[in-house]
């Protein structure tokens, strides 16, 4: 039994070298009219014939393989604290600026309300001495004025009186003498209560009040600073896209920088394939291409977008034409329609076409 699947099996190779070499003319006298071939060697020559043996040389475009990768975005706080609330789960979609996580920020919404209220002291200072007085002490000094009106009027009067009597000689020089000295105290103490008046209209020396603004400054970059805080204790989308994964859960520690949601917008998709070193020359940014996937409903078109400028799997060996056909270089192209077809490690086929 065993001796008889053993010659079946022999009778099964010769039989299927036997139709390739047919087909591939090594029977026919005219085979090199039939399929000409550059003179690029031997191996080039049978692996052409091949193709066509099995069915995909001819004018078919040719497929080359790849898989989906895609860039993923991690959204990360600068600044660390516990998780508190994780807004999203693995697999959901979310829009552009939707939260997605918080961390504890007990302490940064005390120095936000700290800010705040220097920036309100600071601006009241500049107000105040902008300003002048308040309107009461000005009024204040108003009604001193008016009685120092009155008084020198009455020592005006009095001292007028004394100019006649002493023309008369009924009163002495020192009574004139002392209604002169009177009159002069009061015109005197009207004029020092105008100038205290127009002082106390007036708002505070320059000097002063651009030490208040530089104050106001200050505490608006104080509070701009701690609203940043604030705002790096939240994560929210920077884009549209899939949940991909989440890497902590809440009550955990999230270090400084380390991310805590891993994002994967729709234009982040990118599809890498790899094509031998023969064709790679014909490939360019750019360049169009359509991605096939098993259950996809049609071919997908993407963009050329990145060429590696070195080849991948290179033997250790000098590069003689057999090992150049193992040398294969990295192609990656973004796809351009229906990205969320593909899923990411996903394999795929890839074929080149127009510009």
């Amino acid at each position: 039994m065993k001796r008889g699947f053993l010659v079946l099996l022999v009778l099964a190779t010769l039989s299927g070298a036997a139709a390739f070499a047919w087909e591939s003319g090594i029977f026919s006298g005219n085979a090199r009219a039939a399929d000409p071939q550059p003179a690029t060697g031997t191996t080039s020559s049978w692996l052409h014939r091949l193709e066509r043996a099995i069915g995909i040389g001819g004018s078919q475009a040719a497929t080359y393989s790849g898989y989906v990768e895609a860039d993923y975005v991690m959204v990360t706080s600068t600044i660390g604290g516990t998780l508190i609330t994780l807004d999203v789960a693995r697999g959901d979609h979310v829009e552009n600026g939707a939260p997605l996580f918080g961390l504890d920020d007990y302490a940064e919404r005390a120095a936000r309300d700290e800010a705040v209220a220097k920036l309100r002291q600071a601006q009241a200072q500049l107000a105040d001495l902008q300003t002048g007085r308040r309107q009461p002490e000005v009024d204040a000094i108003a009604a001193q004025r008016a009685q120092a009106v009155a008084a020198l009027q009455q020592s005006e009067a009095d001292f007028q009186r004394q100019v006649q009597l002493r023309a008369t000689r009924v009163s002495s020089q020192k009574q004139l003498d002392d209604a002169r000295a009177q009159r002069d105290r009061d015109q005197n103490h009207v004029a020092e209560l105008d100038a205290q008046l127009e002082v106390a209209r007036m708002p505070a020396r320059d000097e002063e009040i651009h030490a208040a603004e530089a104050a106001v400054t200050a505490a608006q970059s104080a509070l701009d600073q701690a609203q940043w805080r604030l705002g790096q204790k939240s994560g929210t989308a920077p884009a549209a896209g899939l949940v991909y994964d989440t890497l902590y859960r809440p009550g955990e520690m999230v270090p400084a920088g380390m991310p805590v949601v891993q994002l994967l917008p729709p234009a982040n998709v990118k599809v890498r394939f790899f094509v031998p070193q023969a064709v790679v020359a014909q490939v360019r940014v750019g360049q169009s291409v359509l991605v096939s996937c098993d259950g996809c409903a049609g071919p997908i078109p993407a963009i050329v977008h990145f060429i590696s400028p070195r080849a991948e799997y290179t033997p250790p060996v000098i590069y003689s034409r057999t090992e150049r056909a193992r040398l294969v270089f990295m192609i990656e192209a973004r796809p351009t329609e229906h990205p969320e077809a593909l899923r990411v490690g996903q394999p795929v086929d890839v074929a080149l076409t127009g510009p």
